[in-house]
């Protein structure tokens, strides 16, 4: 009896370890994570942060593309209409007073972004130009000119010699490794909580000011005394007080009134909210109005639960009642499940993964109502995604390839 006893307590104890191992291996292992070669042949392997911002998996890798083969499969006459189509809305464009994102000639060459955990891996060809490598195995040139994600900063937590800030110039290539279950040294812990706003309220990690992300990361403003630096993670919940300042609430139970900064006033770029299942949510000051921190169940999704890309694959129903089955370039440019639509509803921006959508319905000119797989539905708009200067659809079907343009679209349904 002794020996059964004894054994019994052996088996719970190795039990309790392996779940408590298992809370450990969900910690970490959202964080960037990788080797860094240096022109010279030096290696730093350890967390990796982009910059001053991106330090999750689940945060995204911003260029654009340097080409668009898909050119190749549309008549002149459709690439014609789609140049008479960009001259219209130009014209309209500069009448309002609207800037656009058009060069003179029609541009077919759209911005790439994905999750960091979709790359495999970057090799830096100059300033501006990079190769990143899928995990699939396929290969993109991209231009980062206008991008701080290309030229920027890498900071490396080596895991011998510690914290060393890499010079863009000075890399060769970077390549992403699955994170430690427990790393040693980190950057901190995630941002996490809800975000109230004029178009609905969501809960995930959050981006404060397009930047920071972390608890260790600081909010700055000005009190009625002076000057003040808090750290994230002493913060219960920030207020927007209209628009030149912000009421903050401490853990403490302490309440501050800030204003005189960015991070706390109509400057402030935007509160990115990034939702399990949906995608991200990027919020203008205009429409926030508070959010509340609380501890994150997890540091985010490990590096091996981002698979390799696969083509976006469905059905396109067309205004003459014709259905084309097959793998979808949307836009004649998205082809991969892991690459996103972006859309607006009033200021608010939605940068959705088309692995997370269902339907895309278009309605009437200029938006179109987006179907999530989780059920939750949105109505977009201001966006060539979903609007008329959208480039239209190739279907490859098992026996042709076909073009629909957007205005012939019915509806878009995603396996």
């Amino acid at each position: 009896m002794v020996l059964i006893m004894s054994r019994l307590r052996r088996l719970i104890s190795a039990i309790f370890l392996f779940i408590f191992c298992d809370s450990i291996f969900a910690q970490d292992q959202g964080l960037i994570y990788g080797k860094v070669i240096t022109e010279d042949g030096d290696e730093y392997i350890g967390p990796i942060r982009w910059g001053k911002e991106e330090v999750y998996w689940s945060d995204m890798f911003n260029a654009s593309k340097k080409e668009n083969k898909n050119l190749a499969y549309l008549s002149d006459r459709e690439l014609s209409q789609l140049e008479d189509q960009n001259s219209d809305s130009n014209i309209i464009t500069k009448f309002i007073s609207i800037s656009w994102d058009w060069d003179d000639e029609y541009d077919f060459i759209h911005e790439f972004s994905t999750a960091f955990g979709n790359i495999g891996a970057i090799n830096i060809k100059s300033s501006d130009r990079i190769e990143l490598a899928l995990k699939n195995g396929e290969s993109l040139n991209l231009d980062g000119s206008g991008y701080n994600d290309v030229g920027t900063k890498i900071n490396v937590l080596d895991n011998e010699i510690g914290m060393i800030q890499l010079s863009w110039r000075n890399i060769e290539r970077i390549e992403f490794l699955s994170t430690p279950s427990i790393l040693n040294e980190k950057f901190g812990e995630p941002l996490y909580g809800t975000v109230k706003s004029d178009v609905g309220e969501f809960t995930g990690y959050v981006q404060w000011d397009h930047d920071e992300r972390l608890g260790s990361d600081k909010l700055d403003g000005d009190t009625k005394d002076g000057e003040v630096s808090i750290p994230f993670n002493k913060i219960q919940s920030i207020a927007r007080d209209g628009y030149s300042r912000s009421i903050v609430a401490l853990k403490s139970g302490r309440e501050l009134e800030l204003r005189g900064s960015n991070d706390v006033n109509n400057k402030n770029r935007g509160i990115i909210v990034t939702v399990e299942g949906f995608g991200r949510v990027d919020i203008e000051w205009e429409d926030f109005d508070v959010v509340v921190f609380k501890e994150a169940p997890n540091i985010g999704n490990d590096y091996r639960s981002y698979s390799a890309p696969e083509p976006i694959q469905g059905v396109v129903s067309v205004d003459n009642g014709d259905e084309h089955t097959g793998e979808i370039i949307y836009d004649l440019d998205e082809e991969y499940t892991i690459e996103v639509l972006n859309g607006k509803d009033d200021d608010t921006k939605f940068i959705i993964p088309f692995g997370n959508i269902k339907l895309i319905k278009p309605i009437g000119s200029d938006e179109a109502k987006i179907t999530l797989k989780n059920g939750d539905t949105l109505v977009l708009e201001d966006s060539q995604d979903v609007g008329k200067n959208h480039q239209g659809i190739l279907i490859n079907t098992k026996n042709e390839r076909v073009y629909v343009p957007w205005d012939r679209v019915e509806l878009v349904t995603l396996k």
